[in-house]
């Protein structure tokens, strides 16, 4: 066994969003991998499901925009499993709308609620986090914590109807490297990942016509959406390895998006 392999095996892991797509396939990966894994999520049953799959597994109900709900939840994490070592964080929601229709404005609460569960929802948990895997860093030559954030390639490829969607992954990209700085002389390391279209589902529960126009665009290669698992694998990559820090990283094949289609 490598020494990542040593130092991820019984490390407390916390996946926001982690009972399903994205979250759930990277809850199963850490699961594999031999990390003590705490799902995040906002879906009782989803949460319910994974954990009696994975019967190591701890979950907790949360809104991961709710900041008093968010610090008791980290807290009861702590006492109950052990401080956290891994966050990946996935929750994320998708409202696809225009900002102005038919003439008239569109309703600002829809723009909020995605940048409340994206963007504040993503910084909540790590503030929440980061605390635990400083405050049980053993030495200053070991590795306080690891932490991988979900963007999108909708950050630099936006399209048409997607600003909500866009201005928060965009600002979830744009956490990265500023907060990567700031933790690095604590032993904490920060990498972001920006999935194409794959197959979720947030994406499979679109409307319709947002729908068919997603899954339409396709990759060079290969050429089909991605799947979560290899949304997983990038997640495991960046834990075990050490010089990745301070970015994002694209996972679409090769795609980019056309202002629409």
């Amino acid at each position: 066994m490598s020494v990542r392999e040593e130092w991820l095996r019984d490390r407390i892991a916390v996946v926001s969003g982690g009972a399903s797509g994205l979250g759930a396939a990277t809850t199963m990966a850490l699961h594999a991998a031999g990390a003590r894994v705490v799902v995040l999520d906002s879906d009782v049953q989803a949460i319910a499901s994974i954990s009696e799959k994975l019967s190591a597994v701890f979950g907790y109900t949360v809104n991961v925009a709710d900041d008093d709900a968010m610090e008791a939840i980290f807290a009861q994490i702590e006492r109950e499993v052990g401080p956290v070592s891994i966050l990946i964080c996935c929750a994320g929601i998708a409202n696809p709308g225009s900002v102005v229709r038919s003439g008239s404005p569109m309703p600002l609460e829809e723009f909020i609620q995605v940048v409340n569960v994206n963007m504040f929802g993503t910084l909540n948990c790590i503030r929440c986090a980061v605390p635990q895997m400083i405050n049980n860093r053993k030495s200053e030559s070991v590795e306080a914590g690891v932490i991988v954030l979900t963007s999108s390639i909708a950050a630099f490829d936006g399209q048409i109807g997607q600003a909500a969607y866009s201005a928060s992954k965009g600002a979830v990209a744009g956490m990265v490297l500023p907060l990567a700085r700031e933790l690095g002389d604590l032993g904490v390391r920060v990498m972001g990942i920006a999935p194409g279209v794959f197959l979720t589902p947030m994406t499979e529960s679109l409307p319709q016509k947002s729908r068919e126009i997603v899954f339409s665009a396709v990759p060079p290669f290969p050429k089909r959406p991605g799947k979560a698992e290899e949304f997983a694998e990038l997640a495991l990559s960046i834990i075990r390895n050490p010089m990745l820090n301070g970015d994002t990283i694209r996972l679409d094949g090769g795609l980019r998006m056309p202002s629409k289609l």
